[in-house]
């Protein structure tokens, strides 16, 4: 796999001069032209295939309506990804970069001590004008601190195919519409700071989302949890 973009990427300082400082200052950040080209196609055919095999479902709605698909709130569909299946090494080799990038960031993420992350969720929206409503990805502390979202589209024209993520940062007097272009990477906080939505897409959409962990928020969490249960 040729790795020369990528090798001269120094995510140590891409790490804390860009990502940190804008996460403090914004709320979010993305880096274009992350992978290089063929990386990120390598990427893409995995996701293609995944789609064409029927392996995506229709996404879930969490809260109240835990467990519920309703296609007029959220239109995507997803599966779940590791990165040790087979076949998914170039998708593997894209989250251990990103965990690199997030390592670096950290004791500098204020509050949040990472040590863990979700699998990654490998979504599509089908082009039928299907979107995602407004909404927080973490509302009520499950644990999650930051979002990180890696888009696949190429030749993506949001004027013709919307799909665009569009972020309302709590008390900013901007919104920040971000295209989701191939080999683009998005990070924001996961909390109530960045409700945001997917704009209808009228082509089809891929994307991959990692959340990454606060660990003292996500054991409060599953503690939580378990005490709910029994």
């Amino acid at each position: 796999m040729p790795l020369g973009h990528i090798m001269r990427l120094d995510l140590e300082k891409i790490a804390l001069e860009y990502i940190v400082p804008c996460l403090h200052e914004v709320g979010f950040c993305y880096l274009d032209n992350f992978l290089g080209e063929v990386v990120g196609d390598c990427v893409l055919e995995r996701v293609k295939q995944l789609h064409c095999n029927g392996a995506l479902r229709d996404g879930q709605l969490a809260g109240p309506r835990a467990g519920v698909s309703k296609r007029h709130l959220r239109g995507d569909q997803i599966t779940w990804i590791g990165g040790n299946e087979e076949g998914c090494e170039a998708i593997n080799y894209l989250l251990s970069l990103i965990d690199r990038l997030v390592l670096y960031c950290g004791s500098r993420l204020g509050k949040y001590y990472v040590k863990e992350r979700s699998k990654a969720m490998v979504a599509c929206y089908p082009g039928n004008g299907t979107g995602y409503v407004r909404h927080v990805d973490n509302p009520n502390g499950d644990g999650r601190c930051i979002t990180c979202i890696y888009y696949l589209n190429k030749n993506w024209d949001a004027k013709r195919h919307g799909g665009v993520l569009r972020i309302f940062p709590e008390g900013k007097s901007f919104i920040a519409d971000v295209e989701p272009i191939f080999d683009r990477l998005l990070f924001f906080w996961s909390d109530r700071r960045n409700p945001h939505e997917v704009q209808p897409s009228y082509a089809t959409r891929y994307a991959m989302t990692v959340w990454y962990f606060d660990a003292e928020e996500r054991a409060e969490a599953k503690k939580k949890f378990r005490n709910l249960t029994t």
